[in-house]
């Protein structure tokens, strides 16, 4: 596994404070149940590209996104990259130590400079103890990746590439936004290995879209929605 740059010049001083007060497992706590947490939180520093643990390393740390971008993935015996879940300032992995000493059985790896914060297995356990709130919100969340990666496998059996990129669209918009313009979260490359297909299928599935109206790109990533209706029909 992958120690990571401990932070020091080169990292904000006050990443804990920022990763705990962000994290929605933490951030209903007071501040002086905070400030606890802070002191046995470290910051370490991953470039663009580096490992931050591999399938098979021991997980011993809570890591909550500080800054930058996280994907956690899986290798298949041919080395074809199979993308789980994208992560974000507040996102947090390695939650499987907070129970056990386990191993990983996926890859994490940063997308982008990215600061994380880390917490070791003893410690969390013992705020487990003390704040059993926290326990639960962990746990809610369990649930929900659960739910999601439910969804993923289901759409991968059930689904054609079409009806898995049109939903990926759909789910990206946000109700607030009028102009129904949304901005893809990760490189096509990336797409593709969370929707089980290639770059190039991707790409031709978007000028398919877009001349059939449905569709606009603007930019590499930015993208409007032009007939919700019919990428639903996508379906």
């Amino acid at each position: 596994m992958s120690t990571g740059h401990n932070c020091s010049h080169d990292c904000d001083v006050i990443a804990p404070a920022g990763c705990i007060a962000r994290v929605p497992i933490f951030n209903h706590l007071k501040l002086q149940e905070m400030k606890e947490i802070m002191a046995v939180t470290d910051s370490v520093f991953y470039r663009k590209g580096e490992i931050i643990y591999r399938a098979g390393d021991r997980s011993d740390a809570l890591y909550i996104v500080s800054k930058g971008r996280v994907k956690i993935y899986r290798l298949s015996e041919s080395g074809k990259e199979q993308l789980l879940r994208t992560l974000y300032p507040g996102d947090f992995t390695g939650e499987l130590a907070l129970f056990s000493e386990t191993t990983h059985e996926a890859y994490a790896g940063a997308m982008e400079d990215t600061r994380l914060c880390r917490i070791r297995r003893a410690d969390l356990q013992r705020l487990l103890l003390k704040y059993p709130s926290v326990s639960l919100r962990i746990l809610a969340e369990f649930s929900r990746r659960l739910e999601e990666a439910e969804k993923q496998a289901t759409r991968f059996a059930t689904e054609k590439v079409e009806t898995r990129l049109a939903l990926f669209l759909i789910e990206c918009l946000d109700p607030e936004n009028r102009a129904n313009e949304i901005m893809l979260p990760m490189s096509k490359k990336d797409l593709a290995s969370y929707l089980g297909t290639t770059p190039e299928t991707i790409s031709r599935k978007l000028y398919e879209f877009e001349a059939a109206g449905y569709i606009k790109q603007k930019s590499n990533k930015k993208i409007a929605i032009l007939d919700l209706e019919g990428l639903l029909q996508q379906r």
